[in-house]
C-alpha cells in the first residue's frame, strides 16, 4: 500500500513472467462488466453512478449525502516508524452539534484509545483532525481501529456514528510489490487476468477512478488504456486515502407528537364527590409563581384567592396577597419554595426569611401570608420524581389543588415509589412531555396525551365527569397584555431579585 507517486507514461505491459498491479484514478469500488469474445477479454469502466455501492471512494463518495469519514496520510511502507492519519468528516447532518467528539480505540494508538474533536468552520465544513501512532515493536499484520463520532448538544438528542477499518502493518523487509499485492487483493474493484495466450484490454474514461489488478501469464497480453492525453500521467495509489461509511447507531426515537401543546391546563370535575376538587390545576414551568388573583395582567402562574365560609372572595383578604408571593422550583433531587413577597409566608408556622429557598417536604404547611392568618393555606401532599402536588386545607379545599410539574420530564416506568398523602395518591399520575400534558397508567405504562378532545373516562384515577381544559383557569376570562400568556412560557418568576408587588 504505497504513498502518492507519479509515473512517466501510461503504458503497462505484462508477459508470462511478470504482472502489473496498478491502482489509479479514484472511483466507486464495484464489480465492472466483463465481455468475453473468444480469447479477448475486454473490460469497460462503467460510470460510477450506475454501479452499486461497494468499497469506499475518496472523490465519488465525498459527494454523497450519507456521513463518511475520509482517511488519508497512511503509508504502510513506513513500517516501524511514526505515522499520522488525517481524518475528515463528510456528509454529516446539518442538525448535528457544532462540535463532535471523536473517540478512537486500537492497539496501535498510545494507551489504546484517544479522544479528539471535530469543529465546524465558518463555511460549514469540518476541520480535519490528525491522529498519530507508531508501529514500532508491533507485530506485522492487520490492526483494527474502531471509531465513534458523538454529537452532544444542549436541546438536541444525542447521536452516535461508528465505523471500523483495518490498518496493515507489513513486515519490515516487505517489498513494495508485496505491499501492493496485499492491498489490491482486498481493495481492487477491477480484476483483469490474461491466461494461456489470451488478451485482456482495460479502458477507462477520465473523471472516474479504478483500483485495477492486471495479471498476464503464459504468453497472455494485458493492454491498459486510461484514455489519457499524450504526456505525463499521474498514477496515485489509493492505499494512501479512502472513505469509510459512518453508521448511525442508537438513533433517537422520534418522540410522540403532542396534539395540544401547553404548559398550563386543568382537569375540571363537573360533579365532584365528597373530598374531591372541582379544579385540578396543572403547571409545567421551571419556576411556578404563586400570587394574587387578577383578571387583567396577573403576575403569577397559580392565582390565589381567599376562601371563606361564604365562598370565594376575589377582593377583601385576597388583596393581602402579593402579585408574586412565592416561587416553587426544582432543586437537586427535590423541590424548594422561596418567599418573594411583601407580606411573607409561614412554613409550618415559621417564616423562612425573604429570598431564602427552603426544601419542600411531605406534609409541609404553607401559609400565605405571615402577617394575617388564613388568607390562603396549602399543604404539600405529594413529592414525585418529576413534580409536587399541593392541596388547599382552608375553606377552598374542595375548590382546587395544584400540580407543579417539571417541563418535558418523564417520571420513568415503572414509577419509583414516592411519598404521597392518601388523597394525593388517589389522583392520576400526570407528567409533561413533548410540550403538553400526559396521563401515565402506573400499572400498564400506557401514556395518553391530554387534550380537550380526549375522553378521560377510561383513564386510571381520573375522577368521573372530568374534562381537560386548555387553561389553568377556564372559569375566568383572564386577560394578559403585558407579559404574554402562561401557555407561551413567559418568564414569570425568572428574576429572583424581583421584589413583591404591593397590594
Amino acid at each position: 500500500m504505497p504513498g502518492n507517486q507519479a509515473c512517466e507514461g501510461g503504458h503497462a505491459q505484462a508477459d508470462s513472467s511478470s504482472y502489473a498491479l496498478l491502482s489509479a484514478l479514484r472511483t466507486t469500488r464495484s464489480g465492472l462488466p466483463v465481455t468475453t469474445l473468444g480469447d479477448v477479454h475486454e473490460v469497460s469502466a462503467a460510470p460510477a453512478s450506475t454501479s452499486p455501492a461497494g468499497y469506499a471512494r475518496p472523490l465519488q463518495r465525498a459527494q454523497a449525502e450519507r456521513p463518511q469519514l475520509h482517511i488519508s496520510g497512511f503509508d504502510p511502507r513506513a513500517a516501524g516508524g511514526r505515522q499520522t492519519l488525517k481524518m475528515e468528516l463528510r456528509g454529516m447532518p446539518e442538525a448535528s452539534a457544532p462540535q463532535l467528539a471523536l473517540q478512537l480505540q486500537s492497539e496501535l494508538i498510545p494507551h489504546g484509545a484517544a479522544r479528539q474533536q471535530f469543529v465546524r468552520a465558518v463555511g460549514g465544513d469540518w476541520r480535519p483532525v490528525f491522529v498519530e501512532f507508531s508501529s514500532r515493536d508491533k507485530e506485522h499484520g492487520q490492526y483494527q481501529i474502531s471509531i465513534e463520532v458523538l454529537s452532544l448538544h444542549a436541546g438536541q438528542a444525542p447521536r452516535k456514528w461508528v465505523c471500523t477499518f483495518v490498518i496493515l502493518v507489513p513486515r519490515l523487509d516487505a517489498t513494495l510489490t508485496e505491499i501492493h499485492r496485499i492491498f489490491l487483493s482486498t481493495h481492487k474493484n477491477v480484476r483483469v487476468m490474461a491466461d494461456d495466450a489470451s488478451i485482456a484490454r482495460v479502458s477507462a474514461s477520465g473523471g472516474d477512478s479504478l483500483d485495477i489488478d492486471v495479471t498476464a501469464r503464459n504468453a497472455g497480453i494485458a493492454h491498459l488504456d486510461l484514455n489519457a492525453p499524450a504526456g505525463k500521467v499521474d498514477l496515485g495509489f489509493s492505499t494512501i486515502a479512502w472513505d469509510e461509511d459512518l453508521i448511525e447507531i442508537d438513533m433517537p426515537a422520534a418522540g410522540a407528537v403532542h396534539p395540544h401543546a401547553s404548559c398550563a391546563a386543568s382537569l375540571v370535575n363537573a360533579a365532584p364527590e365528597a373530598g374531591a376538587q372541582r379544579q385540578i390545576r396543572l403547571f409545567a414551568v421551571e419556576e411556578c409563581v404563586f400570587g394574587r388573583f387578577e383578571l387583567v395582567d396577573p403576575e403569577a402562574h397559580a392565582l390565589l384567592t381567599h376562601y371563606s365560609a361564604d365562598g370565594q372572595d376575589t377582593n377583601g383578604l385576597t388583596r393581602r396577597l402579593s402579585g408574586r408571593h412565592a416561587v416553587i422550583r426544582r432543586a437537586g433531587a427535590g423541590f424548594e419554595i422561596e418567599d418573594v413577597s411583601r407580606y411573607g409566608i409561614l412554613l409550618d408556622g415559621v417564616w423562612p426569611g425573604k429570598h431564602k429557598p427552603t426544601a419542600l417536604r411531605l406534609g409541609m404547611r404553607i401559609e400565605l401570608t405571615a402577617s394575617i392568618k388564613g388568607v390562603a393555606v396549602l399543604q404539600v401532599t405529594a413529592i414525585m420524581p418529576h413534580g409536587v402536588i399541593l392541596h388547599r386545607i382552608d375553606h377552598g379545599a374542595s375548590a382546587e389543588c395544584y400540580y407543579m410539574l417539571a417541563p418535558d420530564t418523564h417520571p420513568g416506568f415503572p414509577v419509583k415509589t414516592f411519598a404521597a398523602a392518601p388523597h394525593a395518591a388517589a389522583l392520576p399520575l400526570l407528567f409533561h412531555g413533548a410540550g403538553g400534558f400526559w396521563h401515565l397508567d402506573q400499572l400498564t405504562g400506557k401514556e395518553t396525551a391530554l387534550a380537550p378532545t380526549v375522553s378521560l373516562e377510561k383513564l386510571s384515577r381520573v375522577p368521573r365527569h372530568s374534562r381537560f381544559a386548555s387553561d389553568a383557569y377556564p372559569e375566568h376570562w383572564i386577560i394578559r397584555t403585558a407579559g404574554g400568556d402562561v401557555s407561551d412560557g413567559y418568564s414569570i418568576g425568572s428574576n429572583r431579585a424581583y421584589d413583591a408587588h404591593t397590594a
